[in-house]
């Protein structure tokens, strides 16, 4: 599958990177491709193109706060949760998203 999103918390500072960082490694380790825009105090990080969102499988909002730009995924699957839950369980996020979704995996 190839898997986008966009990871924000609060502050926008350390579960922000710690969901990102936790997203792309369980999907990679999964056999995934994943692209994590970050959103925080310091502004829109790693953006996602409109060529990324449109190879995407799924998208997945791990956010705590409101995000800016979701009117980019319109047709697309997408998933939301909060920044503790890619944290604490991103393979279980991802195993439960191929579920859903097909499971397509790639590379």
């Amino acid at each position: 599958m190839k898997i986008v999103g966009i990871a924000a918390c609060t502050s926008g500072i350390a579960h922000t990177y710690i969901a990102k960082k936790s997203l792309v490694k369980a999907g990679e380790d999964l056999g995934h491709i994943v692209h994590i825009e970050t959103q925080g105090t310091i502004g829109t990080e790693d953006e996602l193109t409109a060529k990324d969102i449109a190879e995407a499988d799924v998208v997945i909002i791990a956010a705590d706060i409101k995000i800016g730009g979701k009117e980019r995924f319109k047709g697309k699957p997408v998933v939301e949760v909060p920044t503790n839950t890619v944290i604490k369980s991103p393979k279980a996020l991802i195993n439960k998203i191929e579920e859903m979704y097909g499971g397509k995996k790639d590379g």
